[in-house]
């Protein structure tokens, strides 16, 4: 069994692991709604839309900024539920981001890591997008890696390879030294899996025991996990325990 006190670094997805992507989706999906007088868009059907379409327009524009592709994610919404939308629409919605909640627990529970490893995260966001959710999250990260300066987007092997390469350069890490934490089975546990990283699985969805999947796309098969934790405050207090 592994132990908390094993890792050196922390490497966190941030959006539906630290900041709450699903709350801030349907927030921003709100105007579009309201301009198209729609009560029967329910939160549930419009953020498993949300997660088609997202993983859909990533893998088909790699290299294509963030706020572009929230954009195109917005306008396909909009034509799956018959609603009418506009330039300016997809444009806010795109640019919603740093809007998005964080969690409740997140920006104790990382000042409560902070004390005990390197924190770092890998996100499919764009660094303009990280800057506003970053004031919300309660402490300075050593590393921040994005899509935009990678060229590719999450579950894409580039990402994990990139991440590895820069924890060596940046911070003088080794594969040993990380546990990778994230939500996301099929954008971080899977390549996570494929890389031989160490994991820990931060289930907010309570998949574990029959929960939706939400705003994220499936997984093709269930990834191995080495811990699993139902927040990441959660995750902190048994850190904290075990050192």
């Amino acid at each position: 069994m592994r132990r908390l006190t094993e890792f050196r670094v922390l490497t966190f997805d941030c959006y539906g692991t630290l900041i709450d992507w699903e709350s801030g989706i349907w927030d921003a999906l709100q105007p579009l709604i309201m301009e198209n007088a729609r009560v029967d868009v329910t939160r549930a059907r419009a953020l498993r839309a949300f997660a088609e379409f997202e993983s859909r327009h990533e893998q088909a524009a790699p290299t294509l900024p963030y706020p572009a592709i929230l954009a195109r994610v917005h306008r396909s919404i909009a034509d799956r539920f018959g609603l009418r939308s506009n330039a300016a629409l997809d444009g806010a919605f795109g640019d919603s981001v740093p809007e998005w909640p964080a969690f409740p627990d997140t920006a104790d529970a990382l000042r409560a890591l902070k004390k005990h490893y390197r924190l770092v995260i890998l996100s499919n966001v764009h660094r303009e997008g990280i800057a506003g959710s970053n004031r919300k999250l309660g402490v300075d990260f050593d590393a921040i890696y994005t899509a935009d300066a990678i060229g590719a987007y999450k579950p894409a092997d580039r990402n994990f390879a990139y991440l590895l390469d820069h924890l060596k350069s940046d911070l003088g890490m080794d594969r040993s030294d990380v546990l990778h934490t994230a939500q996301s089975l099929y954008h971080d546990h899977a390549p996570a899996n494929r890389f031989r990283l160490a994991n820990a699985w931060i289930d907010r969805q309570r998949l574990s025991g029959g929960g939706g999947w939400g705003a994220t796309e499936r997984a093709e098969t269930m990834p191995t996990t080495d811990f699993v934790f139902y927040s990441v405050g959660e995750m902190a207090e048994a850190a904290s325990t075990a050192f």
